[in-house]
């Protein structure tokens, strides 16, 4: 029981050193690691297959109208102001003050 306790304990530390090796930060290089971790020869790079660049003409450019001149609308004038008439006489008769 002792001895497989202590290879199990020897195996998780083992483990736990080679994730921490795998863990440290390296050459970021995919081919290495995707390629089997050894490179022998010459290597060449996928090639990717696309459909050849398309050139579109540039948009047209949006030439706005001319600014139209501003008009205000029309004045509203209220009626004209009234006239107080004092009282008076006209001819031999009284006239009363009034509004005109």
């Amino acid at each position: 029981m002792r001895i497989a306790k202590r290879l199990g304990t020897v195996i998780g530390g083992l483990a736990m050193a080679a994730t921490a090796a795998l863990a440290l930060p390296g050459n970021a290089n995919a081919w290495v690691v995707w390629g089997g971790g050894v490179r022998v020869g010459i290597g060449v790079p996928g090639v990717v297959v696309a459909p050849p660049p398309v050139y579109y003409p540039p948009p047209r450019v949006y030439v706005a109208p001319p600014p139209v001149a501003y008009v205000p609308p029309p004045a509203y004038y209220g009626p004209p102001a009234r006239v107080w008439i004092p009282p008076h006489w006209r001819g031999g008769y009284y006239v009363p003050g009034h509004w005109s």
